[in-house]
């Protein structure tokens, strides 16, 4: 069996992929809207968190390789998830994506954390458009506190996702529950629908659509905040249509 850590368009591809080619998948989804596609993906196992994958689970389901196609934003310094695959001689192929070539433009302020991003993004505007999901609120709802402006935040739509938004103090009116990928034109239609005043991304490449988002905002002439990654990794990453032909030559263990 196949271990495919998701959260991003590519993990289903690389999904979908491998089980029309007859290979059994298990999926890492860590929220119950991902679990869903997921099994619309055609996986013949779920998983809904990165601590219940041990060693002893592994071995015990046979998984022949791991295939990491988390978001790059979730991966840390010291994940040692890599590091167990080796130990026990599983194949492990991280998918990854190109950092977005950013011009040199008055309008894109590049970042090196969400701390920075809220700092600089309040600085720029009083209406702040947060295409980052649910993860990164807490910094921006610093600055609001102290300082006061409107935060929209898109999200994906499901309820306990809205619900933690509504929790924390964000109320309908400024939650934009949507499921991507955004073309240029939806994400000019939706920051011009809300009055942005700056735009707030992180730098997930072309496949995360980072590069609409910008081209959107300068169309626009809104300033946009872009966090960057700021992580130290020596693993090799691969296009996930390597790590399709890679799989291929694994002969398949029933």
């Amino acid at each position: 069996m196949i271990l495919v850590l998701a959260g991003t368009g590519d993990g289903r591809k690389i999904t979908k992929t491998l089980t029309s080619l007859g290979r059994r998948v298990c999926v890492l989804a860590v929220t119950g809207f991902g679990r869903n596609l997921t099994e619309d993906d055609g996986a013949s196992m779920v998983k809904g968190t990165i601590e219940s994958i041990q060693a002893g689970w592994l071995i015990e389901n046979g998984i022949e390789a791991v295939i990491d196609a988390r978001h790059p934003f979730s991966l840390k310094p010291n994940d040692t998830f890599s590091r167990m695959c080796s130990e026990l001689g599983i194949m492990y192929l991280r998918v990854g994506r190109e950092e977005t070539a950013l011009d040199a433009n008055d309008l894109i302020v590049p970042v090196i954390s969400m701390q920075e991003a809220a700092k600089k993004a309040v600085a720029i505007g009083r209406t702040i458009f947060l295409t980052t999901g649910s993860h990164d609120l807490e910094p921006f709802l610093e600055q609001r506190e102290k300082r006061g402006f409107r935060l929209v935040v898109r999200v994906l739509p499901e309820h306990s996702i809205i619900k933690k938004c509504q929790d924390l103090g964000i109320g309908p009116k400024d939650i934009v529950a949507l499921h991507g990928p955004f073309s240029k034109q939806i994400n000019k239609a939706l920051f011009k629908m809300y009055k942005a005043s700056v735009i707030v991304t992180k730098d997930s490449g072309k496949a995360g659509g980072t590069d609409t988002k910008i081209n959107a905002a300068l169309s626009l002439k809104i300033p946009i905040v872009i966090v960057k990654r700021n992580i130290q990794d020596c693993q090799p990453c691969y296009g996930w249509e390597q790590v399709i032909d890679m799989i291929k030559e694994k002969p398949i263990k029933f």
